[in-house]
């Protein structure tokens, strides 16, 4: 069962048969399901037509689901502004400006190029809520759908200018210094996985006078390595890093909203403290608080104490992360995935925002990359899951844990997290398979892995007593 419906969206990979995988006619359902929650969610007096911004990203489906997608909402009656190749913040930004209805994005971020996927905007190029997700799933299950007569049908714009006006809101955002950052003359290598990324990457850097080398950055949807921007997938751009004697290097995944970055070295910066260097600038210049996920590092809280800030951690996703930080006045956060949120430009993962705010942190420092990652909190990760079967009931297994470490600091937000002095645990259950995910941060490797593998033995034993 490769399509996944979610309250985020619809995902699943190309081929296949209906209902099964994300197919001709899965696209057109849902296309036609967010269209016509759009309507049912309109005024009854309203005079003008609704209006949807669409883009997205290399993937080699990505025109034939565009071309299903587009011609679906005009088939209901919506203008729809076609950005074309285009990345998910730069969606996000677009749907405000053109005073929009909503917005879809048509990738399946980090996923294998096989994926696709509709990602579901609202009026202000934010996900939409959880039960916004649900009422379109409702639509789609019922295809409660009334298409328009030939005289209402919508109209397409095309605009391709979307990538250089995201660039634009980035460069004139108040803590970006362009001139500080061309004064140093860095060089940097981007890793764009071949899809929109190698195009708006690059550009951002040379308006910043940087000079670029590129690496995968032809956008055609042959991604060279896993998009997923981790260590294990990396080893080219760590390599290219040292031998052209860069400053430091850029990975972003398909459609651009998680970044990485690599150490003047050739090692890894840490995918977790890409927020951390961010925050730590941005809470130089304007103090205040900050949020992350339960799953994300213990880094940014205390970087943001250093800044006389306060922290706190939502449940996992994005729209969590967004809800939290406007009901705590954040002014950044994001997931420790690699994802910046930085609400002085919008509330969604944006790696244009992360990269111009990294490099004019690093234009103020006389510190290479390697150092500037040596001067922050040293955590280490481990990210395990442990398989059930399906008669195993995974919620009695997280109450005994939480009944367990009740002397303890412990969120039940999101799963079970438990917080012990310099070391975390998070489970958290999977809501489409039997397994528990379990993430341990602790400062060392060893530590971390040592954690991860106590819990996997207690909840072992707590299976076996049941």
């Amino acid at each position: 069962m490769t399509l996944i419906k979610s309250i985020s969206g619809i995902r699943g990979t190309i081929g296949g048969t209906v209902g099964d995988n994300l197919t001709p006619v899965d696209a057109v359902k849902f296309a036609s399901a967010y269209g016509t929650f759009l309507k049912n969610s309109q005024p009854e007096n309203r005079d003008s037509k609704l209006k949807v911004v669409i883009g997205r990203d290399a993937r080699i489906s990505g025109p034939m689901i565009h071309n299903l997608v587009v011609n679906t909402l005009v088939g209901l009656g919506i203008d729809v502004i076609d950005l074309g190749l285009s990345t998910t913040p730069t969606v996000e930004i677009a749907v405000p400006l053109e005073q929009a209805d909503g917005g879809i994005i048509l990738t399946a971020s980090h996923n294998p190029k096989q994926w696709n996927a509709l990602k579901l905007l609202n009026a202000k190029g934010e996900f939409l809520s959880g039960a916004e997700g649900a009422m379109i799933l409702e639509i789609a299950e019922n295809e409660a759908f009334d298409f328009s007569d030939v005289d209402s049908l919508g109209e397409i714009t095309v605009n391709d200018a979307y990538m250089d006006i995201h660039i634009d809101e980035v460069l004139n955002l108040p803590l970006v210094d362009a001139e500080a950052v061309a004064k140093r003359k860095f060089k940097v290598v981007v890793d764009g996985v071949n899809s929109s990324g190698g195009i708006i990457i690059p550009k951002l850097l040379e308006q910043m006078g940087v000079e670029v080398v590129k690496l995968y950055c032809e956008p055609n949807g042959h991604f060279p390595h896993n998009p997923e921007p981790l260590k294990e997938h990396l080893g080219d751009i760590c390599e290219l890093v040292v031998k052209e004697n860069a400053d430091f290097g850029i990975v972003v995944d398909p459609d651009v909203d998680r970044l990485a970055f690599i150490s003047n070295d050739g090692e890894m910066f840490g995918e977790e403290y890409t927020l951390v260097a961010v925050a730590d600038y941005v809470l130089s210049k304007t103090p205040g608080n900050t949020v992350s996920n339960m799953s994300s590092s213990r880094a940014l809280r205390d970087i943001t104490i250093k800044h006389n800030g306060k922290y706190q951690a939502s449940a996992v996703g994005e729209v969590n992360v967004v809800e939290l930080m406007k009901a705590t006045n954040a002014i950044i956060g994001g997931e420790g995935n690699g994802g910046i949120i930085y609400p002085e430009s919008h509330y969604g993962r944006d790696s244009l925002v992360g990269v111009a705010l990294f490099l004019t942190h690093l234009a103020n420092l006389d510190v290479t990359v390697a150092e500037l990652r040596a001067s922050y909190p040293h955590y280490y990760m481990s990210k395990n899951k442990i398989e059930l079967t399906p008669e195993i009931d995974v919620d009695a297994i997280l109450i005994a844990m939480t009944n367990k470490y009740t002397n303890e600091q412990i969120s039940t937000i999101d799963g079970v997290k438990i917080d012990f002095p310099t070391e975390w645990i998070h489970l958290r259950k999977s809501n489409t398979e039997p397994i528990i995910r379990i993430y341990t941060e602790a400062p060392t490797q060893n530590e971390a892995d040592a954690l991860a593998v106590r819990f996997i033995e207690e909840i072992n034993q707590i299976v076996a007593r049941n």
